[in-house]
């Protein structure tokens, strides 16, 4: 019965369910049917809107990609089967069904008491969570175990995502909004900690590569339209396609650089109305409190400086998967997915293009790790679910399974037969420490923006 009401609510996808969500949301907040539903509709409009065109930027990246694969004749053990399928399988697993409302249910637990701000309401992304849950339940066979791991993953997600909410508005524009999105936000700490370590290295601190500072240096060459032109040019060239096969791919990611943002800003326009609500009422029953709505990642990609390093890192990411002697998995159908794995290392580096192409290939660089580490594990999943595998696989993995930083530290963790017990406990307090190093980054990055006084930032340190 659970997983058939799961089942029809996930079946309805996003562009249905958020504006039925959100008009619900905007009734408890007594902002009247008629606002509610029209800020709702919108919502779900500029979610059609960015899902097109992030159709158009897989549809297109992904042939070239694979063509440049292809050409450089590159086998590696472990096949990449890219991200709807590891969401396909979480979905199929055991767990899947009770760990949705568990979810639910343990944000509204935690934003009673304070826990959180963050109303997670990206329910399609869900699957990350159930990914962790699910990888521990084929990793030791206990339901409990598992469910207790993807509510914890589920805890620690929120409050990253509360921690990053000052980045969301002041660097992405978006307000009042968070990015609950485990296997992205999870790299928040690293790449903020690789920041403050980039400032301290001479050249390298004195370099702006933002898109502004661009496109005043390089007038038109400097617009996130010429650089996806640019971009999408080379990736195809280094694809081996013919002339009109280049100009068709260096137009199309421009498109996507240009129309991106411009969804985003339908979205807003409907979401604004419903997150000033929050506040008000939440100020009104609650003062001094404020809540965030949390919403997919995908309503960020479209930052011209995040879209230009996720275009530079596909080259560089299959570069990487040849010469990193850990890595077996071959970057494949999850090259196009780059968008997401880079947003913080170039939010971190405040769209300084250069600093968050460094930041991004130390993103990789753990991502090619974590994948092939779990590529077992997501074998035996695929496996389990009934994935009918391509002819030749034997294991499969993917970026964005290998973006799941805290799921592979606490899997790991639970065993101390692995071999990488002792990496994972390493990991975890190195995870920690960096997270309190760079506790405050985030309020000194926007210190101006969120009108922190200059002798309250002391009290930041």
């Amino acid at each position: 019965m659970i997983k058939q009401a799961v089942d029809f609510i996930l079946d309805l996808g996003p562009s249905i369910m958020l504006p039925i969500i959100m008009t619900i949301f905007g009734l408890i907040l007594k902002q009247g049917f008629k606002k509610s539903f029209r800020a709702a509709l919108t919502i779900g409009i500029g979610f059609v809107g960015v899902n097109l065109v992030i159709t158009l930027l897989t549809n297109s990246l992904g042939p070239a990609t694979e063509a440049m694969v292809k050409k450089l004749g590159l086998e590696l053990g472990i096949l990449d089967v890219g991200w709807p399928i590891g969401a396909a399988i979480s979905f199929g697993t055991p767990v899947a069904p009770l760990m949705i409302p568990l979810v639910l249910i343990l944000n509204v637990i935690l934003l009673s008491i304070n826990f959180t701000k963050t109303l997670n309401v990206d329910i399609w992304n869900f699957w990350h969570l159930i990914f962790a849950a699910s990888v521990t339940y084929y990793a030791y066979d206990n339901m409990i175990l598992a469910l207790f791991v993807g509510l914890v993953v589920s805890a620690i997600t929120l409050k990253l995502a509360d921690w990053t909410a000052p980045a969301v508005e002041h660097h992405f524009g978006l307000k009042g909004v968070s990015l609950a999105h485990s296997e992205t936000v999870n790299f928040a700490p690293i790449t903020y900690a690789t920041n403050r370590i980039l400032d301290k290295i001479p050249g390298i601190n004195k370099i702006h590569a933002d898109p502004e500072t661009l496109s005043k240096r390089f007038g038109i060459f400097g617009e996130p339209l010429m650089m996806g032109l640019i971009l999408g040019m080379l990736i195809s060239i280094l694809g081996g396609y013919d002339l009109k096969g280049i100009l068709t791919l260096g137009v199309q990611m421009a498109a996507v650089l240009v129309l991106l943002p411009r969804m985003v800003s339908l979205l807003m326009e409907g979401l604004i109305p419903i997150s000033e609500g929050a506040r008000d009422y939440i100020n009104k029953k609650f003062p001094g409190k404020n809540v965030y709505i949390g919403l997919d990642a995908a309503i960020v990609i479209g930052n011209p400086a995040n879209m230009a390093v996720a275009l530079i890192m596909v080259p560089i990411t299959i570069l990487l998967a040849v010469i990193l002697p850990y890595n077996q998995m071959l970057p494949f159908t999850d090259l196009a997915v780059l968008p997401f794995t880079v947003i913080w290392a170039v939010a971190a580096a405040r769209g300084n293009i250069v600093r968050g192409l460094i930041n991004a290939i130390i993103t990789i660089m753990i991502v090619l790790f974590i994948a092939t580490n779990l590529a077992e594990l997501a074998t035996t999943m695929g496996r389990a679910v009934g994935f009918d595998f391509p002819e030749g696989a034997s294991l499969i993995s993917g970026i964005d399974l290998g973006s799941h930083v805290i799921p592979w530290i606490i899997v790991r963790l639970l065993d101390p037969t692995n071999p990488y017990f002792i990496a994972a406990i390493i990991c975890a307090v190195l995870y920690g420490l960096i997270w309190y190093w760079v506790r405050n980054d985030i309020k000194k990055q926007f210190a101006k923006e969120m009108g922190i006084l200059e002798e309250n930032n002391k009290n930041i340190e």
